[in-house]
């Protein structure tokens, strides 16, 4: 065998070695960041234990309301039952609700919209309207974090093309993204869940995604909040919205992009 035969059969035995470690290092990064999911829904559902049963003493025929609600139902079971509490167990309540909200978010789990109404049927409009913004910050943030550290490893691995297409066009708009996050924490055009876990995927930055999610959930959570306020008069989440406020929603999400395309006028104007 010639050298230069021999040199090429140890080129592509390295590059062997280097594939094989490559895929085991990713597979190994991979387990390593499912792990570290897994014990951080541990970590949150024993923070979610603790704070009910830090709680006082339920009666028998009350038990089986202090659960997260699903449907208008268990809302209005679960505010009637934390309303009598709620005087001389204030903070109790408020950090149930808040380390709740936080949990649902964190997971992409429903039924943050129910916690919503029930904090404004429980508090003050101004209390009610900054939980509920800061706990879907949070949660959001939180739950980029988890999709940063899981689902980008997996959408790259098994989706390369529309990611690296996705991540241009996010690239294109970098400097408007705020008031994109803005407009789509508005509309209904996108799940807030799907946001959360998209968002880290095609590489939003955290910092507007945070800041976006913080005021752009609010004029959703007025209405929510809103119709907390009357909650024993619901018989569903849609009875919260009427078409009075949908209109409103839609002219707060199209202002919310106005800075945008100001921005692109002027440079037009000046190229």
């Amino acid at each position: 065998m010639s050298y230069q035969e021999k040199e090429r059969e140890m080129s592509t035995q390295n590059d062997v070695k280097s594939v094989l470690s490559s895929a085991t290092n990713d597979e190994a990064s991979t387990r390593s960041a499912i792990l570290t999911v897994g014990l951080i829904f541990i970590v949150s559902l024993t923070a979610l234990s603790y704070v009910y049963m830090s709680f006082p003493e339920l009666e028998e025929n009350e038990k089986q309301y202090m659960k997260l609600p699903f449907h208008i139902e268990d809302a209005k079971n679960l505010g009637k039952l934390l309303e009598r509490y709620k005087d001389l167990y204030y903070f109790q309540v408020l950090a149930g609700l808040f380390i709740t909200y936080i949990f649902l978010q964190t997971f992409a789990i429903p039924g943050s919209i129910f916690l919503s109404i029930l904090s404004g049927f429980l508090f003050r409009f101004s209390i009610a309207l900054l939980l509920v913004c800061t706990c879907s910050a949070i949660g959001a943030t939180l739950c980029y974090l988890l999709s940063s550290l899981l689902g980008r490893r997996l959408v790259y691995r098994y989706f390369p093309d529309k990611a690296k297409a996705w991540t241009i066009v996010v690239n294109k708009h970098r400097h408007n993204l705020l008031n994109y996050m803005l407009f789509l924490r508005m509309t209904p055009l996108l799940p807030n869940w799907f946001i959360n876990l998209a968002s880290p995927v095609i590489g939003v930055p955290m910092i507007p995604f945070t800041i976006g999610t913080f005021f752009g959930v609010a004029p959703p959570s007025f209405v929510a909040i809103q119709a907390g306020q009357t909650l024993h008069k619901l018989t569903s989440s849609s009875d919260a919205w009427s078409w009075y406020s949908i209109i409103i929603l839609c002219v707060f999400a199209l202002l919310s992009l106005v800075p945008v395309l100001y921005k692109k006028k002027l440079k037009e104007k000046f190229e």
